[in-house]
């Protein structure tokens, strides 16, 4: 007999596992890996500071509080008066200096806004304990920076409040790129198919333990003389880009591309292979940047690619 006491232990399982399924499902992303990020969590990395101020916690700090402060936690690095100690960078100095041979760029000759000085401390800084100081030190110490460059009065006490008001020498400088972030162009019409689409997670020729023997014994009977000789050559010069695509190199596997350019006539092919062309998808150097090889090692090596399968 089901005893009263196992029925109920059996309800509670299975009443725990259909709940416990219900907040997994609506916790882990579609991929089934993974869980949402808690608002705790998602607060500990939304830390940037906006130019307008926008992001700022709120706190203030002085000028002579913030002295103390980077003496203590900065100097060491970036010099007392901001100058730089060893190969650290300076802070201060380097006024008009941008349009000369070697400009020195500090906080107050090339930054934009002084919201990233406060958003480089807070997150960045101090080395080697970054993200160990509390909003009013990073207040204060931005405060001191800002300084020891002669853009603030030494009775300045710096806020979230007035810290977008700051006004920095380069700022006009500086400009919004609206340009895209890629060169190409979304295809509309005539697209490749996604089947032929290939993500390259190694280049072939150069990140280890990838290369694969492969039987030539076959490959060798089909192929001409001439695309024989040019094995080796395609492979200590040609493989980098011709094995992976890179900048457009078709490789040995896509007939298609090989079929298009042929269209021209092996003569042409060869041509640009040792002249260098500049095509619609890519750019060939001359003998692929190998100016070593003679015309005849270059004619050898595009043979082997287009006979290859």
């Amino acid at each position: 007999m089901f005893s009263l006491n196992k029925l109920l232990v059996c309800l509670s399982f299975l009443v725990a596992i259909t709940f416990s399924s219900i907040a997994l499902a609506e916790d882990i992303s579609h991929f089934g890996i993974g869980k949402t990020a808690t608002p705790e969590e998602i607060a500990g990395w939304d830390i940037d500071v906006r130019p307008d101020g926008k992001g700022l916690p709120k706190g203030q700090g002085s000028i002579s509080v913030g002295e103390e402060l980077y003496e203590a936690k900065c100097a060491s690095c970036h010099g007392s008066f901001g100058e730089g100690v060893g190969r650290w960078p300076p802070l201060a100095g380097g006024e008009d200096s941008l349009r000369e041979d070697r400009p020195e760029k500090t906080v107050g000759s090339y930054w934009p806004y002084a919201s990233t000085l406060w958003d480089y401390i807070n997150r960045a800084m101090p080395f080697p304990a970054p993200q160990s100081l509390k909003p009013d030190e990073v207040y204060a110490i931005t405060a001191y920076v800002l300084y020891l460059n002669d853009l603030v009065e030494d009775d300045f006490v710096l806020t979230q409040d007035n810290l977008a008001s700051i006004k920095m020498p380069n700022e006009d400088n500086f400009y919004i790129d609206d340009r895209p972030d890629t060169n190409n162009t979304r295809c509309m019409k005539k697209c490749k198919d996604p089947s032929k689409i290939v993500v390259i997670q190694s280049l072939s020729g150069i990140t280890p333990d990838q290369e694969k023997e492969e039987s030539t014994t076959e490959q060798n009977n089909s192929l001409s003389e001439t695309a024989i000789a040019g094995k080796a050559i395609y492979t200590s010069s040609c493989l980098v880009c011709h094995g992976s695509g890179v900048a457009g190199a078709p490789t040995l596997t896509d007939k298609e591309s090989w079929a298009k350019r042929l269209e021209q006539g092996m003569d042409t092919v060869v041509k640009h292979a040792i002249g260098g062309f500049l095509g619609e998808k890519g750019m060939m150097p001359p003998k692929g940047g190998n100016m070593s090889l003679t015309d005849e090692d270059v004619k050898n090596a595009v043979h082997y690619m287009v006979e290859a399968e």
